[in-house]
């Protein structure tokens, strides 16, 4: 188990090198990969984008300086996070069918699913239910919904680099203070810090943006993260709920509600809450820091108290997707809206 003040220290050794890496990757994307706004864009600069190449590189190199060894299942598992990533950078260079991503998506979770060992069984709330081979196909399904989650969300400054630093941070102190054995904490607090080094040049106004690289990798991380802490003992899935539930009940209710409308769902789009509430708020920043507010302030002390009380877990589901829900109904999530001239980036 690594001790605290060589995590502390880790955790800033690989928060520096992605905020450096990022760098890098900015002066190589200014040139190879500049994002041109479109009809369906929340920005109307032309900006850099594939800087989540570095969170990839900081945290597989942190992986390896981690006591979890190259060779553990759990390390393998993760690996599938590679060709997630691959596919993320060559769709970033030139735009891969849907069909070919999907692929890549779910041969990765079932490899991270194999080498997990399934999902036997399924703890909420106190209670455990045996789900057998189903457990497998709600894994592969949550890790693909993950990846894909942060795909969809990541559309304005500084919101996925923020989440995925939220959940990654949240999810690892609680892990380690309450679950230290299953040895998952410290991956997801250094996963956060390596967030946080990119965030610091994605911050509004974005000086460069995450791409497919970094968002598919990210929630394939997160993803396999909460399907190992259910198998190993550590947070349950209500408790991975409950910290991603901004992104969750927003992309979730946005792809319901175009589906119901007979909407070309599969094809980007601008209609999700937070989309909406760029218009309403008037830019990216008041949105970030919103999102941030509701994690820290009503999202992490529902996740503390259904960590520490089990037999609440159910309640604190509820009464955190109900507001977000009624705010994704408020902000007419789901419902496209047109790009007007002079919007901020």
């Amino acid at each position: 188990m690594i001790d605290g003040a060589r995590l502390l220290a880790l955790m800033a050794a690989v928060a520096a090198g992605s905020f450096g890496l990022t760098g890098l990757v900015r002066r190589y994307a200014r040139i190879r990969l500049l994002d041109v706004p479109n009809a369906r864009s929340s920005h109307s600069c032309p900006t850099p984008r594939g800087g989540g190449a570095a969170v990839v590189v900081a945290w597989l190199i942190a992986l390896w300086l981690a006591p979890v060894s190259a060779g553990s299942r759990l390390a393998l598992a993760f690996s599938g996070g590679l060709a997630v990533a691959a596919v993320g950078f060559v769709d970033d260079h030139r735009p891969l069918s849907a069909r070919h991503r999907m692929a890549v998506h779910l041969g990765a979770a079932i490899w991270a699913l194999g080498w997990l060992g399934g999902l036997p069984q399924l703890a909420l709330g106190g209670h455990s239910w045996a789900l057998g081979w189903a457990g497998s196909v709600l894994g592969v399904v949550t890790v693909v919904w993950m990846l894909n989650l942060f795909n969809f969300m990541d559309g304005i400054d500084g919101l996925a680099g923020s989440e995925a630093g939220f959940v990654a941070g949240a999810a690892g102190l609680l892990g380690q203070l309450w679950y230290p054995d299953s040895g998952l904490g410290p991956l997801n607090l250094l996963l956060a810090a390596s967030c946080l080094g990119f965030l610091a040049w994605n911050w509004p106004p974005a000086s460069i943006f995450m791409g497919d690289v970094g968002s598919g990798f990210i929630g394939f991380v997160l993803g396999v993260s909460a399907i190992a802490s259910a198998r190993l003992g550590g947070l349950s899935l209500g408790v991975w709920l409950i910290l991603s539930a901004v992104f969750v009940a927003d992309a979730s209710y946005t792809l319901l509600w175009r589906v119901a409308s007979g909407q070309r769902w599969f094809e980007a789009h601008r209609s999700h809450g937070y989309q909406h509430a760029v218009a309403r708020l008037g830019g990216h920043r008041p949105v970030t820091l919103a999102v941030w507010a509701i994690n820290l302030g009503w999202l992490l002390p529902l996740a503390l108290l259904a960590v520490a009380r089990p037999d609440y877990e159910w309640l604190c589901l509820l009464m955190a997707y109900a507001p977000l829900l009624l705010f994704a109904v408020f902000l007419g999530a789901g419902r496209s809206q047109s790009r007007r001239v002079g919007e901020p980036a």
